[in-house]
């Protein structure tokens, strides 16, 4: 017989992140958040997500 075929796209993650937040923040805030993002290599949602994990 055949093998199964091998499912295509991308794997599943273990902890899919599937919800979804949304704040207001000022101008400055934003700006502040984008330097430090670009400075360290991060996405403003990594940033956020280690923050929280630092809680």
């Amino acid at each position: 017989m055949s093998e199964p075929k091998k499912k295509m796209g991308r794997p599943k993650e273990e902890n899919p992140k599937s919800t979804k937040i949304t704040i207001r923040v000022d101008n400055d805030t934003v700006d502040k958040i984008e330097n430090y993002c670009k400075k360290n290599k991060l996405s403003k949602s990594e940033l956020i997500r280690k923050l929280i994990e630092k809680l």
